[in-house]
């Protein structure tokens, strides 16, 4: 077993792995804290994230693929994170987040949308002044004073993020549309897709602590609805916007 401990939205998680490859993906987390709590990986684990893979394949109506161990001991170690981060009041969430002026902005949509291409048009608007904290998969805090977004060794394709926290400033979901629109929703309006972008911890209890963090989420920061196109005015009208 290959073993090492990493600090993941300030808890220190440590990794058991059958593999390597995982603690080269995590390698800029590194601590040297005590753990809060311990992942271990088992054959079983794995064989898990192979048959989750090829159902979601053909649910999608692709050709299964098979993957190799080590990228499944990837994916099967951050489920187990997320499986535990509820007890912190800490959920796993799919989107895109980028930083400026010290807030994060976290843009999310169903998948082939645009998120990524969003959050590049505004770096390119933006330049040194947008910091990408995660583009695909970060963990979101529900404190007392703030909620907080943090970057994950676990960023999508791209590598796209870095080991920092942001105050999380907004959630904007993002449909494809001719001409740039984006407005203000209510909980309400966003709460369906809120729901199919976070993790869904397999423990029943665990999920409802995830369903309250969802519902002190969408209360607690600004919420929006863009359409879009893939053109720079996108990020000119969601930054001038969102920024207040």
């Amino acid at each position: 077993m290959f073993t090492e401990n990493y600090k993941i939205a300030d808890k220190s998680v440590k990794i058991s792995s059958i593999y390597e490859q995982v603690h080269h993906l995590c390698q800029d987390y590194r601590t040297d804290e005590p753990e809060d709590y311990a992942v271990c990986i088992t054959e079983a684990d794995i064989q898990y994230e192979q048959e989750k893979s090829r159902k979601t394949d053909i649910a999608e109506g692709r050709r299964p693929y098979d993957c190799t161990p080590e990228y499944l001991e990837e994916l099967a170690v951050y489920r187990k994170i997320a499986d535990k981060m509820p007890d912190y009041d800490t959920f796993l969430f799919h989107g895109s987040v980028i930083a400026v002026d010290g807030q994060a902005y976290l843009f999310t949509a169903k998948s082939g949308t645009g998120k990524s291409t969003h959050t590049r048009l505004w770096r390119e608007m933006l330049g040194e002044k947008a910091v990408m904290v995660n583009d695909d998969k970060p963990l979101i805090r529900i404190g007392k004073d703030a909620v907080t977004v943090f970057g994950t060794p676990y960023n999508g394709k791209h590598r796209l993020g870095c080991n920092i926290s942001v105050p999380l400033k907004a959630v904007c979901i993002l449909e494809r549309g001719e001409e740039n629109r984006i407005r203000n929703i209510t909980k309400s309006e966003a709460y369906t897709m809120l729901l199919q972008q976070v993790y869904h911890p397999a423990d029943a209890v665990q999920m409802k602590k995830t369903l309250l963090l969802i519902d002190a989420l969408a209360a607690r920061v600004s919420l929006y609805r863009m359409q879009c196109n893939m053109n720079p005015s996108a990020a000119e009208t969601a930054y001038h916007t969102m920024k207040g």
